[in-house]
């Protein structure tokens, strides 16, 4: 039950709107932020048809549309070539960026909507564009005087010279803002991508367990429940951690993410590591141990919060690309002047072409495609680390297992007055 309620506030507290529909095109479900970017309350809308959502001249043709979606369903995102709106309660209408995915269960179909409010993108897009059709205009303008004034004196002329290397300037400034905006449109378009995808698998086993345990209800079926009860808590840890890693890389992005770094006294240290040692051999697989050891008596200079979310990333993956049975071994050290740590596994470790791209937004190495992941950990890593000014070393080669170095000077503080 725990689990579920976690599940739902996953579900409830997401940064995009989800609205889920049943094969009649019936909303079943409908989350916080949907409630905000739509103007309804959930109870306001269930049971009621998707095209309630939709402008009311855009109602009609859109049951032929969905219809045809429904009898050939497809993971997609809707709107190539054309801007989709959706309408408020209130009857107002905004931009949106829609991603369908769906499900299956009890062979009957489940559309599930993922809906982006894009009104403050589409308002940029209109400045720039008015932007451009200003520059153009000021160009025209500027290449016409520069061919009436082409026999003036020299102070015109310099005078000309430096209005041209400022519109070159704006210029670039207004080119650069395009980038910028396509970098994040395409980090929203991945983001979309990935969720859809990665969130279809804990779903349909999610959805697919609570039915089979609505079915073991005597004392002998004991074991299956466990089993099932032990299927959707694993789904919702895994889309926890999907959520988990967006929210960090969005963190990164904007930003957001200041490190604090302080003196961590050596026993505290090592109770915290401890800490989070047992936390991670909850998900551990059969038979694997997570060996921790460490070097030296010095506290450690770090932002407590950012290297234990490393360690759990880098240990997180030591454990799902290693067989069961197996021995992941952690160690630190700290002599003062350079904080390292390791965590080495025996998993299937990585190619040499695929290792030049592992830190890399959204890469997944070829021989984990068929692995539970979105491809941001290590990103988030790296990037934890630059703020740290630390640095990450790899070590690794195919059915050899993976070791991870990270490293943190000590040196940039001031030691404390009591040491």
């Amino acid at each position: 039950m725990e689990h579920m309620q976690q599940f739902e506030a996953l579900f409830d507290h997401a940064t995009i709107g989800i609205v889920l529909c049943n094969k009649d095109a019936e909303i079943i479900n409908f989350n916080a932020q949907a409630e905000a970017q739509f103007g309804y309350t959930k109870d306001e809308v269930l049971g009621k048809k998707i095209e309630v959502l939709l402008p009311v001249k855009y109602r009609r043709s859109h049951v032929s549309d969905r219809n045809h979606f429904y009898a050939h369903p497809e993971n997609k995102v809707m709107g190539h070539g054309r801007d989709l709106h959706g309408q408020k309660k209130d009857g107002t209408e905004f931009p949106v960026e829609v991603s369908l995915s769906h499900y299956h269960n009890k062979n009957e179909v489940y559309v599930i909507a993922f809906v982006i409010d894009i009104t403050v993108r589409k308002n940029n897009e209109l400045v720039v564009l008015k932007h451009r059709e200003e520059l153009q205009q000021i160009t025209r303008q500027i290449t016409q005087l520069n061919i009436d004034l082409e026999q003036k004196v020299e102070n015109r002329t310099k005078m000309l010279r430096e209005t041209l290397a400022e519109l070159e300037k704006s210029k670039k400034e207004v080119t650069d803002a395009l980038e910028k905006e396509k970098e994040l449109g395409d980090l929203k378009t991945g983001f979309v991508t990935m969720a859809s995808h990665e969130f279809r698998t804990p779903l349909s086993t999610i959805m697919s367990s609570a039915f089979l345990l609505s079915k073991y209800d005597s004392a002998d079926d004991a074991p299956k429940r466990e089993k099932h009860i032990n299927r959707i808590r694993e789904a919702v840890n895994d889309m926890k951690s999907i959520l988990e890693d967006f929210l960090s890389l969005g963190k990164l992005e904007e930003g957001s993410v200041k490190p604090r770094m302080q003196l961590v006294p050596n026993a505290e240290y090592l109770l915290e590591m401890q800490n989070a040692v047992d936390a991670m051999m909850q998900l551990t697989k059969k038979g694997q141990r997570i060996r921790f050891t460490h070097d030296g008596a010095a506290a450690v200079f770090t932002d407590l919060s950012l290297l234990k979310n490393i360690i759990v990333n880098l240990c997180s993956n030591a454990i799902k690309f290693s067989p069961e049975g197996t021995v992941i071994q952690l160690h630190s050290a700290c002599d003062g002047q350079l904080f390292t740590l390791s965590v080495k596994d025996q998993g299937i470790g990585i190619s040499e072409d695929d290792q030049q791209h592992l830190f890399e937004r959204f890469f997944r190495a070829k021989n984990a495609a068929n692995i539970q992941g979105t491809g941001l950990g290590l990103h988030i890593v790296a990037k934890y680390l630059e703020l740290m000014h630390g640095q990450i070393e790899l070590r690794s080669a195919l059915d050899q297992g993976t070791e991870f170095i990270i490293q943190i000077p000590q040196s940039n503080h001031e030691k404390d007055p009591a040491d």
